[in-house]
């Protein structure tokens, strides 16, 4: 009993392979140097194809199915051997079962960028990945091509070249499409059909194919992105000018919530802006009857000698002019260059006010001095 386990332990009588591992493409039998018994079971599952080795020269190759190893399903193997008269003895051969299921999600980069010349920005530097999916089409030619004796070979073990193979012609056919940069994008699903079509020819000579191809991202270098994001903002922005009005507010009410007396001037100084603009608008004088100082920074200091007293800004001939204390507004007065209409502001005020409905600077208006006195009548005039 114990010679005939033995002796049946030196014949192989099932061959299968069930794959535990998701990047596996080939495997080959562990025959342990055993002998294949004639009319042994060859199971290979959906998604396997099954490639007999003897000798160094590939023989059959066997799809999806249950095989009994016999000479009338083995006809390169048998043409070999000279088995066309009743074989039946055992036969040492290497049987390599290899998957054709897809491969998805493996990647595909641009490792340098890619010289084009776009119609708009001249020569531009591009870079792109994505994605693809492979699988083999022909095993026995993948076998004779790529794998040759490795016992277990991977997906890893052919990206690379893959990737090689992509990179370059989606290289060539980015500089030939004359797509406009800015346009790329619309158009990725037209250069993954053209790039998996023109690399075809190529992986066909390797047994496999490229059933699924994605281009994910075409971008350009950040440098130039960065000049392109402000050519961008340029158009969103339109009117400059009402850009950079709305920019200055915006900087002034930022250093306003600062803490220091800095953050406080410009807090001044955005509504001393904000009530310009609201007395340009909807006041009597017309909308460009005031035009608001430039804020550059705090308010000035007082004037020397007007320390501890209130001053300030009128507005002549639309301009703002000052700060000027009570008593130069007084003499300003008094020669009729200032007058109860004149706009007037100073720090903390709601926007420019007509100088009268300040009650301090209206009392420069009231108080008059009384009239001269008339003379009397001398001896010439009685």
């Amino acid at each position: 009993m114990a010679l005939f386990d033995f002796l049946s332990g030196e014949f192989i009588d099932v061959i299968e392979w069930t794959d535990d591992t998701r990047d596996t493409m080939v495997w080959r039998f562990e025959r342990r140097g055993n002998a294949i018994k004639y009319g042994a079971k060859l199971t290979v599952r959906e998604g396997q194809a099954a490639v007999f080795v003897h000798e160094g020269q590939i023989a059959d190759v066997f799809g999806p199915g249950l095989y009994i190893l016999e000479t009338n399903n083995m006809p390169i193997l048998t043409s070999l051997q000279h088995w066309d008269h009743g074989f039946k003895s055992p036969f040492k051969s290497e049987v390599y079962f290899v998957n054709t299921t897809r491969f998805n999600d493996l990647k595909w980069g641009t490792r340098n960028p890619i010289i084009a010349r776009d119609p708009e920005f001249g020569p531009v530097r591009i870079r792109a990945f994505g994605t693809y999916a492979m699988r083999v089409t022909e095993p026995a030619k993948f076998m004779a091509e790529i794998v040759g004796t490795d016992g277990e070979f991977t997906s890893d073990e052919i990206t690379f070249q893959l990737r090689n193979i992509i990179v370059q012609e989606f290289s060539r056919m980015i500089a030939s499409s004359g797509i406009p940069v800015l346009d790329m994008a619309a158009n990725t699903d037209q250069l993954g059909k053209m790039v998996a079509k023109a690399i075809a020819p190529t992986i066909a000579n390797y047994g496999l194919s490229i059933p699924e191809f994605y281009i994910e991202n075409i971008s350009l270098p950040d440098e130039v992105e960065a000049i392109l994001d402000k050519r961008t903002s340029m158009g969103i922005v339109g009117d400059l000018e009402r850009f950079g009005q709305y920019a200055q507010a915006e900087a002034m009410l930022n250093a306003s919530n600062n803490p220091g007396g800095a953050g406080a001037g410009m807090g001044a100084g955005l509504g001393a802006a904000i009530g310009m603009g609201m007395a340009a608008q909807r006041g009597p004088w017309g909308p460009t009857a005031v035009q608001a100082p430039a804020q550059t920074g705090a308010l000035p200091p007082p004037l020397p000698g007007t320390r501890g007293e209130t001053v300030w800004h009128i507005a002549i001939d639309g301009q703002a002019d000052g700060p000027y204390g009570r008593g130069h507004l007084g003499r300003l007065a008094r020669d009729g260059s200032f007058t109860r209409d004149t706009l007037v502001w100073t720090p903390g005020q709601d926007g420019w006010k007509p100088a009268d409905e300040v009650a301090e600077l209206a009392q420069l208006f009231t108080i008059a001095p009384p009239p001269p006195p008339v003379p009397l009548p001398g001896p010439k005039d009685a």
